[in-house]
């Protein structure tokens, strides 16, 4: 038997046919209408897109024609999308920054130099005024660290001038130079979005000496670090945090301009400050449109093309932390963390997991260095300048994000300036950017209250008898002070409704009536197991079966007046509305329906039996609060 012949060229998955948009829009429609969702094919890629709340959505899928057709460049090369530097961090990685506000005078320096020899390689350190130790702390604290090896960004709120100059004095006592590099930590806006009294001519006096200074003698030095923080922390989305971070950096470029720095020495003493989120496709991008933005505005300003390359530090998120089920904040920050370097972070500050419930221990600050050390050393994450560049999902979200932030920056200008928008007007308690992001965190509040954005551990899946570790408390600082913009967590809303639970004499209970047999209720008795126990609500579940009299005997005695029943809609058809009369006869307050008001079966008679319903994007917080109220708690 002859063998065939070979074709002269192979094209791969050649012999099969090429797949179109419109014939994957219609497996879509296919798809939706067995959900029961009846689409029009040409409808169904709108109708699986993600909102988000800059204006656009994401796509489910991108092809070669979505890209967004805008140059990125090479790396080190405007517009600086793709990388800061030609070489991006390949050599060294980037720089693991860690953060520290030790009260612990005695140990602070044992922790400082643990955390450098076991792989931390820059240090952000909270003093004074910030909520850290004291100013004249600094001497000992840097005891023995080489500044010219692991730079030091420096957060002291109105005590930076002093924070600053203690630490040139350093340097200059161990003929540092050149290769000094971190950050002062001044921060024009600090009174603004942090709170307290107006800053003093001295504060910006002494900004901006230093900036000379730090032009003159220390190239890699930033002055001023341009907090995008705060207005993430607001509630604010990625675009509004982009938009106002580079209105922060302009500004402080102009500072420097008017004091008679350069062009180029204004934009070069400059870091900004970024949140790295859970989402690490649009924490990446987010990297990679602040570059291309900062580029732009660095063309307009006259500055050099070195200059106008920005430097980048990102935070893994204050706001997405959890105090409830710390431990899942791990896997958050990791994959924040994986966003961030694979967007071409400068720089990168894993918040330990257990920071929301006080300072962190020996155990978590090794958990967050290590997590770095890992995806630096054993993943290679920065062995690939840009990794993510050329894929037509990164592209698109980069360019819409670049939009989307230049929409929030330019009109920030058009309103006078970032000080401007900040500052209240005479026709309102606060400014039009704090009112916009408002607007954002109310949105954003709304789908959280709805589990329609889950949170892990809180909202989904929570542990309500977990023994959560006990830290001791952080100092006071800036984030304690009156006025400045709101610092808020996702789950705050859930975590306040476990709080009042907790601090009840007797843990608050619902009674499950579960009504048929095993497989029947078992899902949405599951479901309001779950719900309930997200706002502290323990559940006492009753026989199951269809006997009225044992199942309300069971309730009476669970001594609860919440009764929640959960079963199929074909069970509910029958047993719903006689249940639920015979609940609210024998004392229940409140009877709900583990099911939507639409459910198939009930009739408007059976309806008025019950009151409430518990369903998949119902508002949860609500409902809880509610239920919490009614108990007494």
């Amino acid at each position: 038997m002859t063998a065939p012949e070979a074709p002269e060229e192979l094209v791969l998955a050649g012999e099969f046919a090429t797949p179109t948009r419109d014939a994957w829009r219609e497996l879509v429609a296919g798809v939706l209408a067995k959900s029961g969702r009846e689409v029009d094919p040409a409808d169904a890629e709108a109708a699986i897109a993600t909102a988000t709340d800059d204006g656009f959505s994401i796509a489910a899928l991108y092809t070669a024609e979505d890209a967004p057709g805008v140059p990125t460049g090479a790396p080190g090369l405007p517009p600086f999308t793709r990388a800061s530097r030609p070489e991006g961090h390949v050599a060294d990685g980037w720089y693991r920054r860690q953060r520290h506000a030790l009260t612990d005078l005695e140990g602070a320096h044992d922790v400082v130099m643990a955390e450098l020899e076991n792989g931390v390689s820059s240090l952000w350190l909270v003093l004074g005024e910030a909520g850290g130790p004291p100013v004249d702390a600094l001497p000992r604290l840097l005891d023995g660290v080489f500044l010219d090896l692991a730079p030091v960004a420096l957060e002291a709120g109105r005590d930076t001038p002093e924070a600053a100059a203690a630490l040139l004095d350093l340097a200059r006592a161990g003929g540092v130079t050149t290769a000094l590099g971190g950050s002062l930590g001044y921060d024009p806006l600090l009174a603004r979005t942090r709170g307290g009294g107006p800053l003093t001519d001295a504060y910006r006096s002494a900004l901006v000496d230093h900036a000379r200074t730090a032009a003159e003698s220390h190239p890699h030095l930033a002055t001023v670090v341009a907090d995008g923080l705060p207005f993430h922390e607001a509630g604010g989305s990625d675009g509004q945090e982009l938009g106002a971070a580079l209105a922060a950096g302009l500004h402080a470029v102009r500072l420097l301009d008017d004091a008679g720095l350069s062009v180029d020495d204004a934009f070069a003493r400059v870091e900004f400050r970024f949140a790295a989120t859970a989402d690490q496709f649009a924490t990446l991008a987010k990297l990679r449109a602040a570059r291309r933005c900062w580029d732009r505005i660095g063309s307009v300003a006259g500055a050099s093309e070195p200059a106008r390359a920005m430097r980048t530090h990102a935070v893994t998120s204050p706001a997405m932390l959890t105090g409830r089920d710390p431990w899942v904040n791990i896997l958050r920050t990791t994959v924040a963390a994986a966003g961030a370097g694979l967007g071409g972070a400068d720089a990168v500050t894993v918040l330990p997991f257990d920071s929301v419930l006080g300072l962190p221990d020996d155990f978590s600050r090794r958990i967050a260095r290590n997590t770095q050390a890992l995806l630096l050393e054993e993943s290679h994450l920065a062995h690939v300048i840009d990794p993510a560049g050329g894929s037509w999902y990164v592209e698109s979200l980069t360019d819409a994000l670049a939009h989307a932030a230049w929409d929030v920056f330019t009109g920030i200008e058009r309103d006078g300036g970032i000080e401007a928008v900040l500052d209240p007007d005479e026709h309102a308690d606060r400014g039009s950017l704090a009112s916009a992001l408002e607007d954002t965190w109310t949105a954003r509040a709304d789908r959280i209250a709805h589990r329609k954005d889950p949170i892990t551990g809180v909202s989904e899946f929570p542990n309500l008898h977990e023994t959560l570790p006990e830290r001791a408390a952080p100092p006071s600082g800036t984030g304690d002070q009156q006025g400045g913009l709101p610092r808020r967590r996702y789950a705050q809303v859930f975590e306040d409704l476990r709080d009042r639970s907790d601090a009840a004499p007797q843990r608050p209970t619902a009674f499950l009536a579960t009504v048929g047999a095993l497989a029947q209720y078992t899902a949405r008795a599951s479901f309001a197991t779950n719900l309930l126990h997200a706002g502290g609500v323990d559940v006492v579940e009753g026989p199951g079966g269809t006997e009225i009299d044992e199942i309300v005997t069971a309730f009476r005695e669970a001594g609860t007046p919440i009764a929640v029943v959960a079963s199929s809609d074909k069970v509910y058809a029958e047993h719903a509305a006689p249940l639920a009369s015979a609940l609210a006869e024998a004392g229940a307050t409140r009877v709900i329906l583990a099911g939507s008001p639409r459910t198939e079966g009930l009739t408007s008679e059976d309806s008025t039996a019950l009151t409430g319903y518990l369903y998949t994007g119902c508002d949860a917080a609500a409902l809880l609060t509610d239920l919490l109220d009614e108990l007494g708690v």
